[in-house]
Parts: C-alpha cells; sequence; structure tokens
C-alpha cells in the first residue's frame, strides 16, 4: 500500500554542501597499505543502500514517515556508519547531504564518491535536500587508488565505483531491478577483469537474487551466501515480499560469515556485513 507522505522539512546549518561537485579524494595504493589491512589476510567489508530522500518520498516509503526531518536521518545514518568497524563499505542512493555529513564525521576514512549523471526529480514536492545529487560512495579504512567510476549505459542512476587498495579491486555497484540488470552484471564483470592477479570485491544493491548474481558475473565468481534465518536485505512494506537483493561477491579471494544487520527503520534496506579473505 503506498503511504502518503509531506515535505521534509528544511536542513539545519550543520550539514555542509559538497565545495565542488567534482572533486578528488583519493591517494596512490601503496604496499605499506593500511595497518588493519596488511596485518591481516581477512578484510571485512559490508555494503548498505541508504534510500535516497527524493526516492522515499516518491515511492512513499515509511521511512520518510517515520522520519519527517531529513537532517535528523541524516546525522543517525552518519552515527552508525561512524561505529562500524568493517575495512570496506560500500554504499549506495547516498544524497549530497549525506556525503557532506559523512565527510565530516569520518576523518579517519578515505572517502571516494561517483556523482551519478542523473538527478533524482521529486513527483510530490521539491526537494529540501542542499544537494539533490546521488551519489555511490566507498568508505576505505587507508589509501586507495580509484580506477573507474562511471554510470552503466542504459541507466544513468545506476552504476559503479573501483577503488583498488594493496590488497584488492573493491567495487561498489548498484544495478537496476530490470531486463538491463544482464548486460550491467557483463560490464561488472569487466571492471574485475581489468586487473587481472588482483582479489576483487563486489558489494552492492544487485536488485536481484543470489543465483541470479553468481549466473550474470560468470564463471570464477563467488557470491556470499546467507544463512538460511537471515534477515531479507529489502524487508519490504507490509504485505510486499522479502528479498535478498545486496550481496557480495568475489573474485581470487574466499567470502565467508555474511550476515544481515536491521536497519531500524533508518533505510528501506539492511546492511550487509561479511568477511574476505585474500
Amino acid at each position: 500500500m503506498m503511504v502518503h507522505v509531506g515535505c521534509s522539512p528544511q536542513f539545519g546549518q550543520e550539514h555542509d554542501m559538497l565545495s565542488g561537485r567534482r572533486r578528488r579524494y583519493w591517494t596512490r595504493a601503496k604496499a605499506a597499505g593500511s595497518q588493519r589491512l596488511r596485518s591481516r589476510g581477512v578484510i571485512a567489508v559490508a555494503t548498505w543502500n541508504l534510500l535516497h530522500r527524493v526516492h522515499a518520498e516518491n515511492w512513499g516509503e515509511d521511512v520518510a514517515v517515520r522520519w519527517p526531518d531529513e537532517s535528523e536521518r541524516i546525522a543517525a545514518v552518519t552515527a552508525r556508519l561512524t561505529r562500524r568497524t568493517e575495512q570496506v563499505i560500500a554504499l549506495q542512493e547516498v544524497s549530497g547531504d549525506q556525503l557532506a555529513s559523512l565527510r565530516a564525521a569520518l576523518a579517519g576514512r578515505t572517502v571516494h564518491a561517483f556523482r551519478y549523471p542523473r538527478v533524482p526529480r521529486p513527483r510530490r514536492c521539491a526537494s529540501r535536500l542542499r544537494d539533490p545529487g546521488e551519489y555511490l560512495v566507498l568508505l576505505v579504512d587507508g589509501p586507495g587508488q580509484q580506477v573507474a567510476a562511471e554510470s552503466f549505459e542504459d541507466d544513468p542512476g545506476k552504476g559503479a565505483l573501483a577503488v583498488r587498495t594493496a590488497e584488492a579491486l573493491f567495487i561498489a555497484t548498484h544495478v537496476s531491478g530490470d531486463q538491463r540488470r544482464a548486460r550491467q552484471l557483463r560490464r561488472l564483470a569487466g571492471l574485475a577483469a581489468a586487473g587481472p592477479g588482483h582479489p576483487v570485491v563486489l558489494l552492492g544493491d544487485f536488485n536481484t537474487d543470489r543465483a541470479a548474481v553468481a549466473s550474470g558475473l560468470g564463471a570464477g565468481f563467488t557470491v556470499a551466501d546467507f544463512p538460511p534465518d537471515a534477515l531479507p536485505t529489502r524487508p519490504g512494506a507490509p504485505g510486499s515480499k522479502p528479498l535478498r537483493i545486496d550481496h557480495v561477491a568475489v573474485h581470487g579471494a574466499g567470502v565467508s560469515g555474511a550476515a544481515v544487520e536491521d536497519a531500524d527503520g533508518l533505510s528501506d534496506h539492511n546492511l550487509v556485513r561479511a568477511n574476505v579473505t585474500v
């Protein structure tokens, strides 16, 4: 059932805009790497679709009702992410306001971001976001080199952001939920193949189940399997089917310990975490 929501109030001054649409935040990866990444062969990773405010209002998501003041939700999301201990975290549907909040709070991490050419358009009321752009984000504990950032040819609002560290190539992605998916998964496999001999980790919202992701990526990829009693990654509204559509996939590495953590109403997606062995 569609839930009718109103416009969110004006944000507080504490959320600053990005100083420019295109800034470079990465440094060249070095063999020295971060101490946590270097000292172990296991890398803790996570992925979370944060739900862009405009999408929440356009689709009548419960999140918009539960959090009528978007600035409060932004602060709550940032607070939760500051407590995360994973070395690499992929985020989808990040608004510019949310990104600015993360940059201000996560001084100890390298924040990589890619802004889609498509800007979400409000269908119900004017957006009060200062930066309504939508971003893919990778939070990396230590230095990394951004090697690719692109929207898919057939969807300017979905794409991939790839960052190489001393240990692996990490690709954050958001894949379309229709027939375009097959082509996009082939593109992701192509990005992974661009760095032969380097372990690859794909994290994101694939908008389909594990089997379809594994089939679409092709031979050599392993998609983390959730335990049978795991929460759905996309719980859905009352009356709709809960889904597991957010995944961690690897090539040239191992993956284990996949789990889903309740987002407590901060987003329409739950957070997924896993351990990657390189």
